[in-house]
């Protein structure tokens, strides 16, 4: 008889988080450039340079700190974990392994059965990026570029809480909408500004003792962790079905092959040989310090949730969908505090602009227009300057894509649907000389056959007209 198993998971997150600068030197943390063009003597590692800790990087850690309910380390350093990689330009990390800067949080999600669990955080400590290699398939060489060495990262590490793959997600999301509502990194997992380790084990059902875990590095998006997830769940089952035992080890995913592969034996902190850097002082954290950022942390989503229900009456779907990204809630407040009506502002942005992400890969964080010209673009429509088809091409190609002002994009494109009354009247006199079956069968009831009337006008004036407005002038005529 086949055993039951239960899966065991706890996740090292590495965030970095989006200060201008290193979190040691004064060099640019922006994504991308030439290689090796974000650099300096201190984050290439070059002998005698000396690190001086970026203040902001501490406060963005602290505010993550709070808003996953952990205890801020009024005592806080740096350690230096020791080893040995090309993209590692000193041949140690500076981190913090003896005094991190937060400890004993959770991060509440909902389980397989809708109840609220807590995932708890062991810690939160703050630390340096490493370069990246490029490897070049047609010569067969690797390169580093330090431009990502130096940038700072948080890693949160949580207790081996989660239990399943849906687990693992539901505490990512909560995650990476805490850090992107405090404005700390833009959580960005295809660019490597969020990424997670998976540390994992199964045991039987009923046990209380771990099984031996494995750990898979640098997850780089939502699908790659549950497929690892669920990969490596049938690997270590399959391993004791066989009677052979779970090596404790790091492993690879790769998610195009979709499997796994051993990388190294798996260190603990005594092989890494930490010890206290000796170039960083400690870090004094005092109770009004904590206060000031405290006090400077935005609200968060539960909070715009209970706002938005009272203060604009939105259903709960819009709600639950505004609130998921932290620029579309943006969007939409500011869309509203420039005029528009809170329901037609959250349907642009639930409808039009989910199509044209979804369509052109876009991520929330990378909407570029700005809340003034949806809400110009709304004040149109309801002005029947432009009718609502005319709206949809107005917002994909001047709104969206470039954040032109609609007003200005109509005129330049001639696109207003206000006509002249006598232009639309005689077009409208023509369309019904033009449709004579269709006046009979309205005069004899048919109320749908409108329909070819109108759609004459339409073409007639190449769009430019409201259809409400034709359909009144058509009734007018045809009483």
């Amino acid at each position: 008889m086949s055993k039951e198993y239960e899966v065991v998971i706890g996740l090292e997150v590495h965030v970095e988080l989006n200060t201008k600068t290193k979190i040691f030197c004064g060099c640019s943390t922006e994504f991308g450039g030439e290689p090796n063009t974000h650099v300096c003597p201190v984050c290439s590692g070059m002998p005698g340079s000396l690190p001086v800790l970026n203040k902001g990087v501490v406060e963005k850690a602290i505010g993550v700190g709070l808003a996953t309910h952990c205890e801020i380390t009024r005592n806080s350093k740096f350690d230096r974990k020791n080893y040995f990689y090309p993209d590692n330009p000193q041949n140690y990390q500076i981190s913090q392994l003896y005094y991190p800067i937060c400890r004993n949080g959770y991060v509440a999600i909902t389980d397989a059965d809708g109840n609220e669990k807590h995932v708890r955080i062991h810690e939160i400590h703050m630390e340096e990026d490493a370069g990246k290699l490029v490897h070049d398939a047609f010569t067969d060489e690797t390169y580093v570029d330090f431009n990502r060495s130096g940038v700072p990262l948080i890693e949160i590490v949580s207790e081996p809480d989660m239990r399943s793959a849906d687990e693992v997600i539901a505490y990512l999301e909560g995650l990476r909408e805490t850090i992107q509502y405090l404005d700390a990194s833009d959580c960005k997992l295809n660019e490597g500004s969020m990424r997670a380790d998976v540390n994992l084990s199964i045991r039987e059902k009923g046990s209380e003792e771990f099984g031996t875990r494995t750990e898979s590095k640098n997850l780089n998006s939502f699908r790659a962790i549950r497929r690892c997830i669920e990969n490596e769940v049938n690997r270590q089952i399959d391993l004791l079905e066989s009677g052979e035992k779970v090596v404790q080890e790091t492993r690879r995913w790769d998610d195009e092959k979709g499997f796994s592969y051993p990388m190294r034996s798996k260190e603990d902190a005594q092989d890494y040989r930490y010890f206290p850097d000796p170039d960083l002082v400690p870090i004094q954290v005092s109770e009004e310090w904590i206060s000031e950022i405290r006090d400077r942390q935005p609200e968060m989503r539960a909070e715009k949730i209970i706002r938005y229900k009272e203060e604009y009456q939105l259903p709960e779907y819009d709600i639950d969908q505004l609130t998921k990204e932290k620029r579309l809630a943006d969007l939409f407040e500011g869309a509203v505090g420039a005029g528009a009506d809170p329901k037609k502002a959250s349907n642009w942005l639930m409808t039009e602009t989910m199509r044209l992400m979804k369509e052109t890969s876009t991520d929330a964080a990378d909407l570029k227009f700005s809340a003034e010209n949806l809400a110009e673009l709304i004040r149109l429509v309801d002005t029947k300057e432009i009718n609502g088809a005319v709206a949809k091409e107005v917002f994909e190609k001047a709104v969206f894509s470039e954040n032109l002002s609609p007003a200005q994009y109509v005129k330049d494109n001639n696109l207003s649907t206000r006509a002249d009354d006598g232009v639309l009247a005689e077009v409208v006199e023509k369309a019904i000389a033009a449709n004579p079956k269709a006046v009979e069968d309205v005069k004899n009831g048919k109320g749908k056959a409108v329909g070819a009337i109108v759609g004459y006008v339409m073409k007639e004036m190449k769009g430019k007209c409201d259809p409400a407005t034709v359909n009144r002038m058509i009734s007018e005529k045809l009483k």
